[in-house]
């Protein structure tokens, strides 16, 4: 029996293999995600209609303090994205803050992978900014890498919960094993770039300053995991409050299916994917398609209202010191308060 499972996990994972270093391949899943991802906009239009707004349906101090904890956990990414920069260009994490709030607002619109554009202006035209354009990108590079390291043992652990299919274990597998070798590529990318015989490139004595060291990937690892924590405890409330259970593992599962949807480079809207990716999951885990589609559509708005509020709160709190900036002594301290947070 074992032996059947190992070989039936190693077939689906050669077909892995296969459709991603395929262009065809990967524009076919591509295509597949983004009707079923229209289908189920289509379903969930239809739902909005008949039931009403999702969050209606939630209990009120519950969904508060699941808004609140998504909020936080906007604040402990910034924190982690702010350790990625070099120690003299580091941006405020109001500006880091106010580009993922920014992002997730845009992220209702723009395709997947574009709401980059809208972290990268965000943060450049923040007030105080230090860092160039192509430092910005580097930072968002390993900030994925990163992230996918973070999303590892969470992964990992879903890969082994039993009562799942071969199938969902084997996605939540790959996704743990991305986890571990983009966490290998951040640790020895300092070391690569220091080498010499690559040092007489110009691109690789850009990177080499700019290479985040290890202690410091370290931390931003740590501060990131705690944001999926954070996620992921927002979510188990919520599965409890909208009727299908507090379940963590389901709550895991959940937000390693939204997060996996980010990794594809080119799809509709990133808010719709991730719903799309969260309610095949919650309907695989033996949720009502109808039940799973409203909850998906709940957590999603909460998390967009939580970014926008961090987003709005930045830039009011620029714009007050703007304001008081008739008292010089007073404005100083603000902005130095801002920077050293």
């Amino acid at each position: 029996m074992i032996r059947q499972a190992t070989i039936s996990l190693a077939n689906v994972w050669s077909v892995l293999v296969v459709l991603s270093r395929s262009q065809r391949g990967r524009f076919a899943v591509a295509f597949a995600l983004a009707i079923v991802t229209t289908a189920i906009l289509a379903v969930a239009g239809r739902s909005l209609i008949d039931s009403g707004w999702p969050l209606a349906h939630g209990n009120p101090t519950l969904v508060a303090t699941a808004g609140l904890l998504f909020a936080l956990a906007y604040g402990f990414k910034a924190y982690g994205w702010r350790r990625l920069f070099r120690a003299n260009e580091r941006p405020g994490p109001f500006a880091l803050a106010a580009a993922g709030g920014g992002a997730s607002i845009m992220g209702v619109a723009l395709p997947g992978r574009f709401d980059e554009v809208i972290r990268i202006a965000i943060v450049r035209r923040y007030p105080g900014c230090r860092v160039s354009v192509r430092g910005i990108c580097l930072s968002l590079v390993t900030l994925g890498l990163i992230d996918a390291a973070a999303l590892s043992p969470l992964a990992s652990t879903a890969a082994a919960l039993p009562g799942n299919s071969l199938a969902v274990r084997a996605g939540f597998a790959v996704l743990g094993l991305g986890g571990v070798g983009a966490a290998a590529v951040v640790l020895l990318f300092p070391r690569l770039s220091a080498h010499n015989r690559l040092a007489r490139f110009r691109l690789v004595r850009w990177l080499a300053p700019r290479a985040t060291p290890c202690r410091e990937a370290t931390g931003a690892w740590g501060l990131v995991l705690t944001s999926w924590l954070i996620r992921a405890i927002a979510v188990f409330l919520l599965l409890g409050t909208f009727g299908i259970g507090f379940s963590f593992p389901l709550a895991i599962m959940f937000i390693c299916a939204g997060a996996a949807s980010a990794a594809f480079p080119v799809g509709p809207a990133g808010a719709a994917t991730q719903i799309t990716a969260g309610t095949l999951l919650l309907v695989v885990s033996g949720v009502e398609a109808a039940q799973a589609l409203t909850f998906a559509l709940a957590a999603q708005a909460l998390l967009i209202f939580s970014g926008a509020a961090i987003f709005f709160a930045a830039v009011a709190w620029r714009t007050s010191l703007h304001a008081w900036s008739f008292r010089p002594g007073r404005a100083a301290r603000l902005a130095q308060a801002a920077t050293l947070v």
